[in-house]
């Protein structure tokens, strides 16, 4: 790989880090925080909606976010011809 599609490659992955990393930030901040009140007025299994995604919401996003990212940066991996590979080691 050319340092053009190195450049390329890091840009991409930047921006869809920011991307994630944004969104996690307004679940996060937005619902645990921002409109707790307005959220609290429905629940989950009797658990006001704002103080779930306080506790639980955010944790479940930010999990959800890195399987999204993993998936992303599988499919650019592919784009630009990185892979991983294992070198069998061979004891005697």
């Amino acid at each position: 790989m050319d340092a053009e599609q190195r450049t390329s490659y890091w840009k991409r992955n930047l921006r869809l880090m920011a991307i994630l990393l944004v969104f996690w930030a307004l679940v996060s901040y937005g619902a645990g925080i921002l409109f707790v009140e307005p959220l609290n007025n429905f629940s989950i299994i009797g658990v006001p909606l704002g103080f779930w995604f306080a506790q639980q919401g955010s944790i479940l996003t930010f999990l959800i976010l890195i399987a999204i990212y993993v998936w992303r940066m599988d499919k650019l991996d592919k784009e630009f011809g990185i892979t991983e590979y294992e070198e069998e080691v061979h004891h005697s």
